[in-house]
């Protein structure tokens, strides 16, 4: 090894000791007769010290050391005599004997420090740079801490982490798949996939009753903070199994990650059906770290000559604790959220309940005083407290309030990332109608089985049937979601039906999979964990970016190295692809 030690490692208790260290200049400094250099490596900062009393060519070369210049140095540790005693090697400092360029750097074009000066294009272009950061290099740490911690738990359980195929099948279910074209095969195309999903569910007929793998996935959709078109996933899948038994493992799993990694002890999951999750909320993914929940009002407000309630499907309404006091430019605000295009409201009602005890609504001259009381009854308000209210269509109101509460937890300071509110939603729909293509989806993926007493419905009342499916959700994200599959023949095939395929396209498709369920398949279900947004979690942060060592951005570009790119025509020759471009 080039060093004996690395640069966070040396303390008061290594004194005198004669060390050769490696690493990067972070900065240095000119004091009079001395110079200070900074030195960094992934551990931690050193600090240098060259005095020219000792050595003046070695002074002289200290002095030409740039930032980020690669550099070997030999010396003494001696006390320091200012101590530094927010870092663990603030106490000592190395007196050197010996310097060694390994290699000279250009200044970079942002400062490698923790709080940098450069901008998130630049710092992606230049992401080799950006990972020198103590923020970034910290966020890979915790993942590759948390990758551990997964793998020590499901292994403890005796899962299996089986490695399952990156060139797959093309299927239509589901978000764009990335295609590759096969040169051997002219005209014929692999997939990358989005899910291992079938292929832990033949693994389960295979008698591996317990697998597991952290998975690259890929899936070609607009993109957003919580979104990269490569992800990784904790892919799980468990055999002679039920509901029950996915939960309380992976419950298990999720609680052994805060307390081994963050030191944060869960108390037990609470659960929430889906239908209660839309009413209460809104969402599927509620943020239960603040109260807020919806209030329905159609019984206490229609019927009174207000036609926006009075032809409103639903009108629905939260309590925001306090904050009676907000004026009415505040309340314009909050009206011109809603109406953003991606919200999509048309209005907003409010009432406020005075310090005084008095009821004052923008809609009073169709409600009276005790009209008014009851709308704070429902809302069990109190004095200083303001009630938002909002009507429309069943469906998109809910979204919209929804987006307004998490708004207002955001704006009282709410939404605390040092709080953790884990929550089990169950029960969700089986399918989802699709109005574009006039036809029913499924929620999750064709292979989520149904609840069986739902199953009569599928033939008269499909958006009725409730599916034997579960997410996790983690302050208002969405980490993890999975199902109790579909493990027979003929319940596969109704569920295709039903999804619009026709006997030839299932067979075409997902035959392979229906013909392994004749030959014995177990009951089994699993659960696939979003790995980078865990993380982003566990790292208080809003993008998942940073968490993963080389991200793309917004438009699904590699900035670094200019990903995509235009290929070479002899390579598009070869695979038999024409284009116009």
């Amino acid at each position: 090894m080039l060093r004996t030690h690395t640069c966070g490692q040396l303390t008061i208790n290594d004194l005198d000791k004669e060390v050769t260290l490696t690493g990067w200049v972070q900065k240095s400094r000119d004091l009079g007769g001395m110079t200070f250099v900074d030195m960094r490596d992934r551990y931690g900062i050193t600090q240098l010290t060259f005095n020219s009393e000792d050595n003046v060519v070695l002074r002289s070369q200290a002095r030409e050391l740039g930032r980020e210049y690669v550099i070997k140095v030999s010396g003494k540790v001696i006390e320091r005599s200012s101590k530094n005693l927010k870092i663990t090697t603030g106490e000592i400092e190395i007196k050197v004997s010996r310097l060694e360029i390994l290699n000279p750097a250009k200044l970079p074009p942002f400062l490698i420090e923790d709080e940098t000066d450069g901008n998130e294009e630049q710092r992606m272009k230049y992401r080799y740079l950006d990972l020198r950061r103590n923020p970034v290099r910290n966020n890979l740490i915790l993942r590759h801490k948390m990758a551990q911690e997964v793998r020590r738990y499901l292994d403890g359980l005796e899962f299996i982490e089986v490695e399952t195929p990156v060139l797959i099948k093309s299927t239509p279910e589901g978000a764009r798949d990335f295609v590759v074209p096969s040169r051997m095969n002219p005209g014929q195309f692999y997939a990358l996939p989005q899910s291992p999903q079938t292929f832990k569910q033949l693994l389960m007929v295979s008698g591996f009753d317990r697998y597991f793998q952290i998975v690259k996935c890929f899936r070609d959709e607009d993109l957003r903070a919580d979104r990269q078109p490569e992800f990784t996933q904790i892919d799980c899948e468990m055999a002679f199994i039920e509901q029950e038994d996915i939960l309380n493992v992976f419950e298990g799993l999720i609680r052994q990650l805060f307390k081994n990694v963050k030191n944060v002890d869960l108390a037990e999951v609470p659960r929430m059906h889906y239908a209660d999750a839309m009413r209460l909320y809104g969402s599927d993914k509620p943020d239960t770290r603040f109260g807020m929940q919806f209030v329905e009002l159609n019984d206490i407000v229609k019927g009174k000559g207000f036609g926006v309630f009075d032809n409103a499907e639903l009108i629905i309404g939260i309590n925001v604790k306090g904050c009676s006091h907000y004026t009415r430019k505040q309340l314009d605000e909050l009206t011109d959220f809603i109406k953003r295009q991606q919200i999509g409201g048309t209005g907003l009602i409010y009432m406020r309940h005075n310090t005084d005890g008095t009821l004052k609504s923008s809609v009073d001259k169709f409600y009276s005083e005790d009209d008014l009381q009851k709308w704070s009854e429902a809302f069990n308000s109190e004095s200083g407290d303001l009630i938002l209210i909002m009507a429309g269509n069943t469906d998109k109101v809910r979204k919209q309030l929804s987006e307004l509460r998490l708004e207002m937890g955001n704006r009282l300071g709410l939404r605390d990332k040092n709080v953790f509110a884990p929550l089990w939603v169950l029960d969700f729909p089986l399918l989802e109608w699709d109005e574009e293509n006039e036809r029913y989806h499924a929620m999750h993926h064709p292979f989520t089985s149904p609840k069986p007493e739902d199953i009569a419905l599928l033939d008269t009342k499909p958006g009725e049937v409730r599916a034997n499916a579960y997410d996790m959700v983690i302050n208002g994200t969405e980490i993890g979601g999975g199902s109790i599959r579909i493990h027979d023949r003929k319940l596969q095939a109704l569920m295709f039906k039903h999804l619009g395929f026709t006997e030839q396209e299932a067979q075409n498709q997902f035959g392979f999979l229906m013909d392994a369920f004749e030959y014995g398949a177990p009951p089994h279900g699993g659960i696939a964990f979003g790995f980078d947004r865990l993380v982003s979690i566990f790292a208080g942060l809003d993008s998942i970016r940073d968490v993963i060592a080389f991200p793309k951005n917004n438009s699904g570009r590699d900035v670094m190295i200019d990903s995509p790119s235009i290929i070479d025509q002899k390579q598009l020759d070869e695979l038999k692809i024409k284009t116009n471009l």
